[in-house]
């Protein structure tokens, strides 16, 4: 048994230390070091309860490892992109943002009862960190500093643009800000159209990772529970050196696999939010 809770704590350390290496756009300041969501220590349990499982079938401390990071990263190869998604309904978001602050703006009101009047109707993707600046602008705090925390919060490179407008209309540079509004509006649902069209081209490539991914599993789970004396070689310490090597290129294979399906991010154009203005 302690071969089997050595490759589990293994496992467990490996998805650990590849959560905490993994890179995510900064929080709100609230929330910004809580690094383990709900979400997340779910998928630890049931990482951990597909290694066990594997360990159990088996009896190797290399394939309660390979069990569980199989069950932690295959559901985000093999699942839909929601990452993208979320990067659609964000931009669209905030170019109806944008639109609304136009709007109100037309009605002279100043730029802090805008965006005052605007959080409760804002598109839900962001009316959270709109909601959050409108609170801070109500507080009292400085305007160009609530929207450096906004554009923290989003880490979007279209929100950056709408701050940094926004930020220069604050400083008293606001005399065409009604007309950047829309300009950036429309900039927003073309970019939000052309990762459409990138998205769909790429679907190819995400439907064949699921396909090899999907197929590479039921090999393995068929060899495991129908013919388990040709995996008879790989109880011996060398084949488990020789399981790890393999189940190594096949993680590095279906990693690469995902990364090439995914539509990358474009770079921010406020690099450091929250410094000066």
């Amino acid at each position: 048994m302690s071969p089997i809770l050595l490759g589990l704590g293994c496992a467990a350390g490996l998805v650990v230390a590849a959560d905490g290496l993994r890179r995510r756009p900064p929080g709100t300041p609230g929330r910004r070091h809580a690094r383990w969501t709900s979400t997340d220590r779910t998928r630890l349990m049931v990482a951990a309860a597909g290694g066990l499982a594997a360990a159990l079938l088996t009896r190797w401390p290399v394939a309660a490892l390979l069990g569980a990071a199989a069950v932690w990263a295959l559901p985000r190869i093999l699942g839909p992109d929601r990452e993208h998604a979320h990067a659609l309904a964000r931009i669209e978001a905030v170019a109806s943002w944008a639109e609304l602050l136009r709007d109100t703006l037309s009605s002279a009101a100043g730029l802090e009862q805008a965006i005052t009047a605007t959080a409760p109707v804002t598109p839900k993707p962001i009316r959270t960190q709109v909601t959050a600046l409108a609170q801070a602008v109500r507080d009292g705090a400085r305007l160009p500093d609530a929207l450096h925390a906004l554009a923290t919060d989003l880490a979007d490179p279209v929100a950056d643009l709408v701050v940094r407008a926004l930020t220069q209309a604050a400083g008293h540079h606001g005399g065409q800000l009604s007309q950047s509004l829309t300009s950036l509006a429309a900039t927003a649902r073309e970019l939000a159209a052309i990762r459409m069209r990138i998205a769909t081209k790429r679907a190819a490539t995400r439907t064949a990772a699921r396909v090899i991914t999907g197929t590479s599993v039921a090999m393995v789970a068929g060899l495991i529970l129908l013919n388990r004396g040709f995996l008879t070689p790989y109880g011996t310490l060398t084949g488990q050196l020789v399981l790890l090597l393999v189940g190594a290129i096949f993680a590095g294979g279906f990693w690469w696999l995902a990364h090439t399906s995914r539509v990358p991010q474009p770079p921010r154009v406020l690099t450091n939010p929250g410094g000066p203005a």
